[in-house]
């Protein structure tokens, strides 16, 4: 990483150094195939920005298949070296909330994860992309009987249940269908991860889970039932970790829980979740996954032998860290603005960019303050480095793509703007927001391109509109 010397720009963050160039790609920011080719274009995987934008339009969300299919295969080869280096086991299951469809379930299926779901939707397309029901495992802390029931009817590999409630409506299923069912049991562990609060998902005041001195009740009530059989104990701390020792303080407490249900029955499997973090900015500096890797499972392997305990087969669950960083998001600029704002007793610059996507295509910089990079990707450009604001075209002032970035300062209408790190959290959380289509997702390999999810159209957004149309009467209505 190179930055100059000279002091910030005083509306910049103070992680956000005056690059020397403000058209470099930061390595380990931006997706391995992308590159800034002589003339000054970018390329990504292999085909120039402009085909794709011309071929697609934009805002259009690229995928690096290559790319999500290494960090895959090396995420599950980092946790099970860790776990043979004990002479335990290791599984990997990829987070489909961080972005789902048919294609990305296969990619991950072929490199050996398998595939964690969290509503009857992404259960619906795992299996619609023919992965295997056992190799699925079933998130979240509503859900409904029917979603249950499904899960039940086509073998679904582990359940993780979320409260009293829902263990006594799967007892109801289990026993009317004759059917087994494997479950986890998801724990707070009250360890804090150090990230945004919404994203922290261990601590006591949450949605998720029960609490350590709660779990062995529900564990006694599952080891009493018929057709519910109790495999072990799941704990996910939060998202976008950087280091080991969340899941090193969390995995202890967890092992003192995990050594009295032993003492009572076999506890055979700890999931400690996922949440590796990525760098969405060059101010980023996540661990490599083996680093992390050891770290886990040399932790959890010294409680298990300090407590005397075996070790169980650990399971993990990474998403943004197997499909963020091989994502970027194309944009063209409609208009550039600059606005002078009060710093101090002075006043300074700073340079709006307004595209033609935003909150609707990628909301994470609105919904929890996200920081992302971008660059002009059609061109160089070569004004000096100008701090900028990219913003989108939505009627919300917080309608912000990326909140602090250096661009050339001769950015203007027309340029195609690309944002790094967008391939987590970005289509999965798109919305119609101000009736805006959500974009196409294209997946790029060896110089060839593809759609995986389709684009919408306008002529979309209208036939979901019962008053533009006529639709026959369904069942209960006159």
């Amino acid at each position: 990483m190179v930055t100059s010397p000279v002091p910030a720009h005083p509306l910049a963050p103070a992680w956000l150094a005056v690059p020397t160039d403000a058209n470099d790609l930061a390595e380990g920011v931006w997706p391995a195939g992308a590159r800034r080719e002589a003339d000054g274009e970018m390329t990504f995987a292999g085909i120039r920005v402009t085909a794709l934008a011309a071929r697609w339009g934009t805002p259009v969300v690229l995928i690096d298949e290559d790319e999500v299919r290494a960090r895959a295969a090396r995420i599950r080869a980092a946790f099970q070296a860790a776990a043979a280096r004990h002479g335990g086991a290791a599984r990997v299951y990829y987070a489909g909330k961080a972005f789902l469809s048919a294609e990305i379930a296969r990619w991950v299926r072929a490199e050996g994860l398998g595939v964690d779901v969290c509503s009857r939707g992404e259960l619906e397309t795992a299996l619609a992309a023919g992965v295997p029901a056992g190799e699925i495992g079933f998130h979240g802390n509503n859900k409904s009987a029917s979603e249950l029931e499904r899960a039940v009817e086509v073998g679904v590999g582990t359940i993780i249940v979320d409260s009293p409630l829902e263990i006594e409506r799967l007892a109801a299923i289990t026993e009317r269908l004759g059917r087994p069912q494997r479950v986890l049991v998801r724990v707070r562990s009250g360890v804090h991860a150090d990230t945004h609060a919404f994203l922290a998902t261990a601590h006591e005041d949450q949605k998720f889970g029960f609490s350590l001195e709660e779990a062995e009740g529900a564990v006694a009530r599952i080891r009493e039932l018929a057709h519910v059989e109790f495999s072990g104990l799941h704990c996910h701390i939060g998202s976008q970790i950087f280091g080991v020792d969340g899941f090193r303080e969390s995995a202890a407490r967890v092992l003192e829980l995990h050594e009295r249900l032993a003492a009572s029955g076999p506890v055979p499997v700890l999931n400690l979740g996922g949440g590796f973090g990525i760098a969405y900015t060059r101010a980023d500096d996540p661990a490599p996954i083996e680093e992390l890797a050891d770290g886990i499972v040399d932790a959890v392997a010294a409680e298990c032998q300090a407590r005397g305990i075996a070790l169980p087969t650990l399971s993990f669950e990474p998403g943004r860290s197997v499909v963020g960083p091989a994502g970027m998001t194309l944009y063209e600029v409609g208009t550039t603005k600059p606005v002078q704002v009060a710093a101090g007793e002075s006043s300074a610059t700073r340079l709006y960019v307004a595209v033609d996507g935003g909150m609707s295509d990628n909301p994470r910089t609105a919904l929890y303050g996200a920081q992302y990079s971008a660059r002009i990707a059609s061109r160089a450009g070569d004004g000096d480095p100008a701090l900028a604001r990219v913003v989108g075209m939505h009627c919300e002032s917080g309608d912000i793509v990326v909140d602090h970035e250096f661009l050339p300062s001769d950015v203007a209408p027309g340029d195609l703007v690309a944002v790094p790190a967008t391939g987590a959290y970005s289509a999965a959380m798109s919305s119609n927001y101000n009736h805006v289509p959500r974009p196409p997702v294209v997946a790029v390999r060896g110089g060839e391109a593809r759609v995986i999810v389709r684009g919408e159209t306008i002529d979309d957004l209208l036939a979901r509109d019962a008053g533009l149309a006529a639709p026959a009467p369904t069942k209960g209505e006159k």
